[in-house]
């Protein structure tokens, strides 16, 4: 990810409108249900059709199948990014480049739940998404790393490396990668909101509201995979602060029942706007279902902020987590594909709104 100079005015207008047409060619729920009826073979062929050429005829001579469709999808989500920082100015620019660090985030929880589940470094590697600030080198000699401990050393001078060293010994003695996972995310929302609460500016109150949502919704989905692994571990431990909705002393008692949770949402400020996903978190019969569920609610809360303030950063974020929920579904369909299962099976691993 570049890095330039934040100074100048935000450019709203002209980011906005080139994100509304970026929005309107993503793929639609009906792509989805085409595309659970083909193999990996008929799914890379339907994105040579679509703004997914590019990718795909780069790619097409060195990978084939489910890998041609991880790496095609993996290029353009970084080159769509990369367009937001090139496209922002100013203060616009600032939150965004802020924002994508997520993708920093998920790259080093995936080398570590890479490493952690024995699995090869080509695999790996084919789930990054070099769309943050750690360079693909770095990425490279993380992936190549033979202990999360070692992955843990080399992220020492970076910022999150105080984090994990910290949340390292709470690894090794529960053996889950809750702790280190979540010492990640915790740096990461941390450095979101650093320096932009407390401002009388509604761009930035805009931001702040936007990010809010999302922590709370992490607390949430990490609260419940926290009491469904049985470990030693209390939720409040791992509460990221800056969301609104939380306490982290009320984590402890919802993450044992979806439906205290759904209700707890449901009265509060996100409840009218959610009516319809909490009803259909209260039907989640899984973890998996639970967490499509928070996944779904989120970007209707943010295509929400995004109608009521369409000239802010909120649809430009919205357009990044709805890029993400087209890339995560098409993943999952060449996946299910490839293993066999049916279009039932596959369909319910599907963010649908």
């Amino acid at each position: 990810m570049s890095v330039k100079e934040t100074d100048g005015t935000s450019n709203y207008e002209y980011v906005t409108a080139r994100v509304q047409a970026r929005r309107a060619a993503l793929f639609s729920d009906e792509d989805y249900r085409k595309l659970v009826r083909m193999g990996p073979s008929e799914i890379a062929r339907y994105m040579e059709e679509t703004e997914y050429e590019s990718e795909v005829n780069a790619l097409g001579s060195r990978y084939d199948g489910v890998d041609l469709i991880e790496h095609a999808l993996n290029r353009n989500l970084a080159k769509h990014f990369n367009d937001l920082l090139r496209w922002a100015d100013g203060q616009l620019y600032e939150f965004i480049a802020r924002y994508l660090r997520k993708f920093d985030a998920w790259n080093v929880k995936t080398v570590i739940r890479g490493i952690y589940s024995d699995s090869e470094s080509e695999a790996i590697e084919e789930d990054l998404i070099y769309a943050g600030e750690l360079d693909r080198q770095f990425l490279d000699r993380l992936v190549e790393s033979s202990s999360i401990e070692d992955v843990v050393e080399m992220l020492d001078r970076t910022r999150y490396g105080d984090a994990l060293a910290a949340a390292y010994e709470d690894y090794e003695e529960s053996g889950v990668l809750i702790p280190l996972e979540n010492a990640v995310d915790r740096t990461y929302y941390e450095g979101l909101m650093s320096g932009v609460t407390e401002t009388d500016d509604r761009a930035t109150q805009l931001y702040v509201e936007f990010l809010q949502a999302e922590i709370d919704f992490r607390n949430a989905r990490n609260a419940l995979r926290i009491a469904r692994t049985g470990a030693d571990l209390d939720p409040a431990d791992y509460f990221i602060e800056g969301g609104q909705l939380f306490r982290a002393s009320e984590l402890s008692q919802l993450s044992t029942s979806v439906d205290e949770l759904a209700t707890f949402i449901r009265d509060s400020t996100y409840g009218d706007d959610l009516s319809e996903a909490l009803d259909e978190l209260e039907r989640a019969e899984s973890l998996i279902g639970f967490e499509h569920a928070l996944d779904a609610a989120l970007l209707k809360y943010s295509d929400h902020l995004s109608h009521v303030f369409p000239l802010s950063v909120c649809p430009v974020l919205a357009y990044v987590l709805a890029k993400e929920r087209e890339v995560d579904n098409i993943r999952a369909i060449a996946r299910g594909r490839e293993a066999g299962l049916s279009e039932s099976e596959i369909e319910s691993e599907l963010v649908i709104l």
